[in-house]
């Protein structure tokens, strides 16, 4: 039986797990390519803008005085984001704030793929609503058809244990589009189901 398991592992990923497609993924190219060609008339599906990449940005400032809390954050974001963080250093010295060349000042985390969309998944349909009090998100655009979510509290996301957290902290999430414009962007966004505040209905 034993070795039967192991030729099992040896034997990698089973037809399942290839052929496995998140559900929001699904639905982009189901239902979202659809809505936004007819939205705002694309002649091709390759102008249809398409969701690259989510990063998770953790800055720990408090780190200059206690460099365990930049450990603490990399594993809890490699929680969140299910995938390992890294830790992101300083580029220069700031006396002002016992900063040195190189110190680690925070953790990052960029999704693509099958986990990016899994991760949008749980953020829309489990974190935010989490919230207290959530009446949706902002519309943080930058012009260049990117978005950027802060978020307070690492404590909404179901993966952190809220009885062995030794800081809350906040975190920046950015979602990376192809989108040449932020209308689009935001278009694109609120079809995967992200709530925004004044969200616009066709």
């Amino acid at each position: 039986m034993a070795k039967e398991k192991k030729t099992q592992e040896k034997a990698g990923p089973t037809m399942d797990q290839i052929n496995y497609v998140p559900s929001l993924q699904k639905k982009y190219r189901e239902e979202i390519v659809g809505k936004l060609m007819k939205e705002f008339s694309y002649t091709s599906v390759m102008q249809v803008p398409k969701l690259v990449k989510i990063t998770l940005n953790q800055g720990v400032g408090a780190a200059t005085q206690d460099r365990k809390l930049v450990e603490v954050a990399q594993q809890e974001l490699s929680l969140i984001a299910g995938q390992k963080a890294v830790q992101t250093t300083s580029r220069k010295d700031v006396s002002n704030f016992k900063l040195r060349r190189g110190m680690p000042i925070g953790v990052k985390v960029t999704l693509r793929g099958v986990k990016m969309y899994e991760f949008l998944e749980r953020l829309i349909a489990v974190s935010l609503p989490r919230i207290r009090d959530f009446k949706g998100i902002s519309e943080n655009f930058d012009g260049r058809g990117n978005y950027t979510l802060g978020i307070k509290e690492q404590i909404i996301f179901p993966e952190i244990d809220i009885d062995k957290i030794v800081k809350v902290m906040g975190l920046e999430v950015t979602f990376v589009t192809t989108a040449n414009k932020d209308e689009e962007a935001y278009a694109l966004l609120r079809e995967f189901g992200l709530p925004f505040k004044n969200i616009k209905h066709n």
